[in-house]
């Protein structure tokens, strides 16, 4: 019995240790994405345009433009071009975990932060 046990903890491992979900990230790399997080009480939607090197984020009718440096295909850090505070002028991490045919799943968090959020942008265009 105990040798059961032993194979199944091994075969389960196994078989989740192989389990990648789909990341085709260069699929994201360009493009016009929408975003929505609970911001208090709220729900916020934000829009973005993006190339290679420049994100341009819409939000509250106001466009905000950043930098891109890509780590990998499926990571990449964001950097404010023209912060208004201290807080805005910190890198934010940006990591790719899994994409569909229309959206992808991230994590991000500030740049040597273990705090990490997890979002889903939808590829508008």
């Amino acid at each position: 019995m105990f040798k059961i046990r032993i194979f199944g903890l091994l075969i389960l491992s196994v078989t989740a240790a192989c389990y990648n979900p789909p990341r085709n990230c260069k699929d994201f790399k360009e493009g016009e994405f929408s975003f929505t997080t609970t911001i208090g009480d709220n729900e916020q939607t934000t829009t973005f345009v993006r190339t290679v090197d420049t994100e341009i984020d819409f939000f509250e009718g106001k466009a905000d433009t950043s930098s891109i440096r890509w780590i990998n295909d499926c990571e990449y850090i964001v950097k404010k071009l023209n912060p208004q505070t201290t807080s805005e002028e910190k890198s934010i991490h940006m990591k790719i975990l899994s994409t569909t045919d229309s959206s992808y799943t991230f994590e991000y968090g500030l740049v040597g932060s273990s705090n990490k959020s997890r979002g889903t942008a939808f590829k508008v265009n």
